[in-house]
Protein backbone atom coordinates (compact mmCIF):
# COMPACT_ATOMS: atom_id res chain seq x y z
CA UNK A 1 0.00 0.00 0.00
CA UNK A 2 1.49 3.47 -0.93
CA UNK A 3 0.02 6.02 0.97
CA UNK A 4 -0.82 9.16 -1.15
CA UNK A 5 -2.75 11.22 1.18
CA UNK A 6 -2.74 11.26 5.04
CA UNK A 7 -5.84 12.60 7.07
CA UNK A 8 -5.50 14.26 10.60
CA UNK A 9 -8.15 14.36 13.54
CA UNK A 10 -7.31 17.93 15.03
CA UNK A 11 -8.38 17.60 18.88
CA UNK A 12 -5.53 15.65 20.40
CA UNK A 13 -4.06 14.41 16.97
CA UNK A 14 -2.48 17.75 15.94
CA UNK A 15 -3.74 20.59 18.62
CA UNK A 16 -4.51 20.38 22.12
CA UNK A 17 -6.36 22.32 23.98
CA UNK A 18 -5.19 24.97 27.02
CA UNK A 19 -5.30 23.72 30.83
CA UNK A 20 -9.09 24.57 31.79
CA UNK A 21 -7.68 27.16 34.10
CA UNK A 22 -6.06 29.08 31.50
CA UNK A 23 -9.57 28.34 29.82
CA UNK A 24 -11.39 30.21 32.29
CA UNK A 25 -8.91 33.48 32.95
CA UNK A 26 -9.12 33.81 29.00
CA UNK A 27 -12.69 33.79 29.28
CA UNK A 28 -12.99 35.91 32.25
CA UNK A 29 -11.05 38.12 30.58
CA UNK A 30 -13.14 38.80 27.39
CA UNK A 31 -16.22 38.87 29.73
CA UNK A 32 -15.36 41.64 32.04
CA UNK A 33 -15.22 39.76 34.90
CA UNK A 34 -12.98 38.78 37.76
CA UNK A 35 -13.05 36.01 40.42
CA UNK A 36 -10.15 36.13 43.30
CA UNK A 37 -7.62 33.66 42.88
CA UNK A 38 -9.11 31.29 45.23
CA UNK A 39 -12.38 31.13 43.86
CA UNK A 40 -10.97 30.87 40.59
CA UNK A 41 -8.92 28.12 41.29
CA UNK A 42 -11.80 26.43 42.81
CA UNK A 43 -13.86 26.87 39.77
CA UNK A 44 -10.99 25.88 37.44
CA UNK A 45 -11.09 22.46 39.56
CA UNK A 46 -14.96 22.02 39.40
CA UNK A 47 -15.12 22.99 35.58
CA UNK A 48 -12.18 20.08 35.01
CA UNK A 49 -13.91 17.60 37.38
CA UNK A 50 -17.54 17.96 35.05
CA UNK A 51 -15.03 17.71 31.50
CA UNK A 52 -16.62 20.84 30.09
CA UNK A 53 -13.84 21.87 28.19
CA UNK A 54 -14.05 21.28 24.66
CA UNK A 55 -12.06 19.34 23.16
CA UNK A 56 -10.57 17.90 26.49
CA UNK A 57 -12.06 14.27 26.28
CA UNK A 58 -15.76 12.78 27.32
CA UNK A 59 -17.10 14.24 30.56
CA UNK A 60 -17.22 11.54 33.16
CA UNK A 61 -21.14 12.08 33.40
CA UNK A 62 -23.98 14.09 31.02
CA UNK A 63 -26.31 16.46 32.80
CA UNK A 64 -29.70 14.70 32.87
CA UNK A 65 -31.34 14.29 29.75
CA UNK A 66 -28.30 15.19 27.72
CA UNK A 67 -27.73 11.81 26.18
CA UNK A 68 -29.06 12.47 22.77
CA UNK A 69 -27.59 16.12 22.92
CA UNK A 70 -24.12 14.65 23.56
CA UNK A 71 -24.60 12.04 20.85
CA UNK A 72 -25.67 14.38 17.91
CA UNK A 73 -23.20 17.43 19.46
CA UNK A 74 -20.99 17.36 16.51
CA UNK A 75 -23.79 17.69 13.42
CA UNK A 76 -24.18 21.19 14.13
CA UNK A 77 -23.05 24.20 15.55
CA UNK A 78 -26.23 24.99 17.45
CA UNK A 79 -26.03 21.56 19.06
CA UNK A 80 -22.25 21.78 20.17
CA UNK A 81 -22.72 25.02 21.89
CA UNK A 82 -25.94 23.43 23.85
CA UNK A 83 -23.97 20.37 24.61
CA UNK A 84 -20.64 22.34 26.10
CA UNK A 85 -22.28 25.34 27.45
CA UNK A 86 -25.22 22.81 29.02
CA UNK A 87 -21.97 20.72 30.92
CA UNK A 88 -20.38 23.77 32.65
CA UNK A 89 -23.38 25.20 33.49
CA UNK A 90 -23.13 22.07 36.01
CA UNK A 91 -20.63 24.56 37.45
CA UNK A 92 -22.12 27.67 39.23
CA UNK A 93 -20.41 30.47 37.73
CA UNK A 94 -21.52 34.33 36.87
CA UNK A 95 -24.13 33.80 34.09
CA UNK A 96 -22.14 35.23 31.28
CA UNK A 97 -19.31 33.15 31.68
CA UNK A 98 -20.77 29.82 30.06
CA UNK A 99 -21.04 31.91 27.04
CA UNK A 100 -17.45 33.31 27.25
CA UNK A 101 -16.25 29.84 27.74
CA UNK A 102 -17.73 28.31 24.81
CA UNK A 103 -16.69 31.82 22.66
CA UNK A 104 -12.93 30.94 24.74
CA UNK A 105 -12.60 27.97 23.15
CA UNK A 106 -12.54 29.09 19.49
CA UNK A 107 -10.24 31.58 19.63
CA UNK A 108 -6.26 30.23 18.43
CA UNK A 109 -4.29 31.11 21.43
CA UNK A 110 -6.74 28.68 22.95
CA UNK A 111 -4.82 25.29 21.22
CA UNK A 112 -1.05 24.43 21.08
CA UNK A 113 -0.31 22.17 18.24
CA UNK A 114 1.94 19.27 18.91
CA UNK A 115 5.70 20.23 19.04
CA UNK A 116 6.11 17.94 15.82
CA UNK A 117 2.85 18.85 13.82
CA UNK A 118 5.04 21.08 12.09
CA UNK A 119 7.83 19.03 11.15
CA UNK A 120 5.93 16.29 9.94
CA UNK A 121 2.83 18.12 7.84
CA UNK A 122 6.11 19.84 5.90
CA UNK A 123 7.57 16.81 5.21
CA UNK A 124 4.73 15.19 4.06
CA UNK A 125 4.40 18.00 1.70
CA UNK A 126 8.21 17.46 0.78
CA UNK A 127 7.19 13.68 0.00
CA UNK A 128 3.98 15.15 -1.94
CA UNK A 129 1.55 13.39 0.02
CA UNK A 130 -1.76 15.04 0.30
CA UNK A 131 -3.42 16.59 3.93
CA UNK A 132 -6.77 16.85 4.78
CA UNK A 133 -8.12 17.71 8.09
CA UNK A 134 -11.62 15.37 9.33
CA UNK A 135 -12.99 16.76 12.84
CA UNK A 136 -15.82 16.33 14.58
CA UNK A 137 -16.49 19.72 15.44
CA UNK A 138 -19.07 22.48 15.93
CA UNK A 139 -17.20 25.42 14.63
CA UNK A 140 -14.65 27.13 11.99
CA UNK A 141 -11.07 25.52 13.34
CA UNK A 142 -9.26 27.19 9.93
CA UNK A 143 -8.65 30.35 11.72
CA UNK A 144 -6.49 27.97 14.56
CA UNK A 145 -4.38 26.39 11.42
CA UNK A 146 -3.87 30.26 10.49
CA UNK A 147 -2.70 31.57 13.30
CA UNK A 148 -0.02 28.57 13.75
CA UNK A 149 0.61 28.38 10.44
CA UNK A 150 -0.16 25.04 9.78
CA UNK A 151 -3.11 26.06 6.89
CA UNK A 152 -0.52 26.08 4.19
CA UNK A 153 0.01 22.62 4.49
CA UNK A 154 -3.92 21.62 4.55
CA UNK A 155 -5.06 20.82 1.30
CA UNK A 156 -8.90 20.29 2.75
CA UNK A 157 -11.39 20.49 5.79
CA UNK A 158 -13.51 18.33 6.42
CA UNK A 159 -15.84 19.38 9.41
CA UNK A 160 -18.21 17.28 10.14
CA UNK A 161 -20.37 20.57 11.57
CA UNK A 162 -20.30 21.82 7.72
CA UNK A 163 -21.67 17.83 6.68
CA UNK A 164 -24.48 17.58 9.15
CA UNK A 165 -22.69 13.92 9.73
CA UNK A 166 -19.94 12.66 12.59
CA UNK A 167 -17.37 10.42 12.40
CA UNK A 168 -17.38 7.42 12.19
CA UNK A 169 -19.43 7.97 9.56
CA UNK A 170 -17.71 6.67 6.61
CA UNK A 171 -19.13 9.20 4.66
CA UNK A 172 -17.30 12.09 6.32
CA UNK A 173 -13.80 10.37 5.45
CA UNK A 174 -15.07 9.81 1.94
CA UNK A 175 -15.50 13.33 1.60
CA UNK A 176 -12.21 14.40 2.41
CA UNK A 177 -10.73 12.06 -0.05
CA UNK A 178 -12.42 12.87 -2.48
CA UNK A 179 -11.71 16.89 -1.76
CA UNK A 180 -8.13 15.65 -1.77
CA UNK A 181 -8.25 13.82 -5.05
CA UNK A 182 -7.37 10.39 -3.59
CA UNK A 183 -8.64 7.06 -3.02
CA UNK A 184 -9.50 5.43 0.62
CA UNK A 185 -6.82 2.96 -0.23
CA UNK A 186 -4.47 4.96 -0.68
CA UNK A 187 -5.02 7.07 2.69
CA UNK A 188 -4.09 7.10 5.99
CA UNK A 189 -6.37 8.57 8.67
CA UNK A 190 -4.36 9.65 11.55
CA UNK A 191 -6.23 10.13 15.18
CA UNK A 192 -6.95 9.83 19.03
CA UNK A 193 -10.44 8.05 18.95
CA UNK A 194 -10.33 4.93 18.26
CA UNK A 195 -14.40 4.62 17.71
CA UNK A 196 -14.38 8.17 15.69
CA UNK A 197 -11.27 7.74 13.65
CA UNK A 198 -11.32 4.52 13.36
CA UNK A 199 -14.45 4.40 11.03
CA UNK A 200 -12.17 5.30 8.26
CA UNK A 201 -11.14 1.74 8.46
CA UNK A 202 -14.49 0.54 6.89
CA UNK A 203 -13.66 2.92 3.66
CA UNK A 204 -11.06 1.09 3.07
CA UNK A 205 -8.38 3.59 4.93
CA UNK A 206 -5.36 2.69 6.90
CA UNK A 207 -5.75 3.78 10.60
CA UNK A 208 -2.77 4.89 12.74
CA UNK A 209 -3.67 5.86 16.56
CA UNK A 210 -1.85 8.45 18.86
CA UNK A 211 -2.70 9.39 22.08
CA UNK A 212 -4.25 12.21 23.31
CA UNK A 213 -1.63 13.88 26.09
CA UNK A 214 -0.56 17.28 26.93
CA UNK A 215 1.82 19.06 24.41
CA UNK A 216 4.39 18.68 26.76
CA UNK A 217 3.52 14.90 27.46
CA UNK A 218 4.06 13.69 23.60
CA UNK A 219 7.03 15.77 21.86
CA UNK A 220 7.57 13.14 18.67
CA UNK A 221 3.46 11.29 18.35
CA UNK A 222 3.31 12.15 15.00
CA UNK A 223 6.95 11.35 13.88
CA UNK A 224 6.06 7.32 13.28
CA UNK A 225 3.04 8.55 10.44
CA UNK A 226 6.57 9.11 8.53
CA UNK A 227 7.83 5.61 9.13
CA UNK A 228 4.11 4.78 7.37
CA UNK A 229 4.24 6.32 4.19
CA UNK A 230 5.95 3.37 2.17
Amino acid sequence: MTIKGVLFDFSGTLFRAESTESWLRGALRAAGLTLPEGKLAEAAHALESVGALPGGGRPPRLPEGFDEVWRTRDASAELHRAAYTGISRQVLLPGPLHDALYDRHMVPDAWNPYPDAHGVLSALREHGIAVGVVSNIGWDLRPVFREHGLDPYVGAYVLSYEHGIQKPDPRLFAAACDALGIAPEDTLMVGDDRRADGGAAALGCRVHFVDHLPVTHRPDGLRPVLDLLG
